[in-house]
């Protein structure tokens, strides 16, 4: 998955997300939105053949956005390396 940021300030951050599904964006959105420091997550798919979509997040938190956002993927990627079939 390739990322590209837009806009970044301590409690705001907007992504570009290259080449990924809704599946993987509301998995994030539902636990961005969850998170007690996240003030307003949501994704924005755009026309589905021609926009990647773009991803925005909001926190409350004095310790920023990257923070609260490295924490809920390290948390889903975890889940996975556990996952056994």
């Amino acid at each position: 998955m390739s990322v590209t940021v837009l806009k970044k300030e301590k409690n705001e951050l907007r992504l570009r997300i290259i080449g990924e599904s809704h599946t993987a964006l509301q998995v994030l959105r539902q636990r961005l939105n969850a998170h007690k420091d996240v003030d307003y997550a949501n994704y924005f798919p755009g026309h589905p053949e021609l926009d990647d979509p773009e991803f925005y997040i909001r926190t409350t938190s004095k310790s920023g956005v990257d923070k609260v956002l490295n924490e809920i993927i390290g948390g889903v990627s975890s889940e996975f390396k556990e996952a056994t079939l």
